[in-house]
């Protein structure tokens, strides 16, 4: 169930009412008027099936409640009542299966802004990764999975292609793109630091590296595992199981490859450069297309199941 607080303007109110009653999947419905100060209105309070929830908040945008009023939305953890369990069983569809693309959208744009933070965590994720593949050790690369923080613009990214917005787009082609560049760059030079206190040396990349050697050598299942993790981390977020995007993280080598090649770069050795970028690329064109595609047959889905 999620739970709406509606700021409405007083000559709203009677609309808004009557929309959240129409609307299958509806129950506890508070009004309390002349209660809102900032801005001035009603306090409209309702919980909503989730599978109805994307429906209804479309329904209060088209009435203009986003720009005169306010619309909040949070999830219930816990509902005991019968009218809610009856909602929930009229609603259409599963929760489960629901799509809030209001919220994903926020969520995405949050995720995909080009901030300090977003560039410390990519860099040191990047920097774990240099670690890794110069030491062979594949719990370091495990690590820096872990921490890169890429995931965020690229289902931004997906969804803005999804919902034709050049804006979202743009913020996250910046943010990955930039992201990356920066943080590959500070890793070479992160490189030519430890190759001076003598802890990295060109022999260790170069020689055997049976854990990591994958990173720099792109085939077609780096492909297929792209694709797959694109489908699972757009699973992931739509159906608000924020916590296997860790599991998702871990499945692709963006982070990995980026590393591999700014170490590669620092040392000269074209060939590992190249390869790893091409690993990179992989990764991020099958993430963007499997979240694309999941995200647009989600969407039909979920438009049949309603009607």
């Amino acid at each position: 169930m999620l739970h709406l607080r509606l700021i409405v303007p007083a000559d709203l109110t009677d609309q808004v009412v009557v929309t959240v009653e129409q609307t299958v999947g509806t129950t506890h419905l508070i009004v309390v008027p002349g209660a809102a100060r900032d801005p001035a209105g009603d306090l409209v309070l309702c919980d909503v099936a989730r599978e109805a929830g994307d429906g209804l908040i479309a329904d209060l945008c088209d009435l203009g409640i986003d720009k005169s009023g306010s619309i909040a939305v949070e999830d219930i953890g816990l509902s005991l009542s019968r009218r809610a369990d009856k909602a929930e069983d009229d609603a259409p569809g599963e929760g489960a299966d629901a799509v809030l693309w209001e919220h994903l959208a926020e969520a995405t744009h949050e995720e995909s802004t080009l901030s300090v933070t977003y560039l410390a965590f990519l860099t040191l994720a990047t920097m774990i990764a240099a670690c890794g593949v110069v030491l062979d050790n594949a719990i370091l690369i495990v690590g820096a999975m872990a921490v890169g923080p890429e995931f965020g613009p690229l289902a931004g990214l997906c969804t803005a292609v999804v919902r034709r917005s050049a804006r979202l787009a743009l913020r996250a082609l910046v943010a990955l793109l930039v992201g990356f560049a920066a943080a590959m760059v500070l890793t070479t030079g992160f490189s030519l630091l430890m190759n001076a206190f003598g802890l990295f040396h060109e022999s260790m990349l170069k020689g055997p590296r049976p854990s990591t050697a994958f990173i720099y050598a792109p085939d077609l299942f780096s492909f297929v595992v792209a694709i797959l993790a694109g489908v699972a981390g757009m699973l992931s977020l739509t159906s608000a199981k924020s916590g296997l995007l860790v599991g998702v993280a871990i499945s692709v080598t963006t982070v990995p490859a980026a590393a591999n090649s700014a170490v590669a770069l620092s040392y000269g050795d074209l060939g590992q450069m190249w390869g790893s970028g091409v690993q990179l690329l992989i990764n991020l064109g099958g993430i963007v297309l499997a979240g694309t595609l999941t995200l647009l047959i989600q969407k039909a889905l979920w438009k049949r199941t309603r009607t």
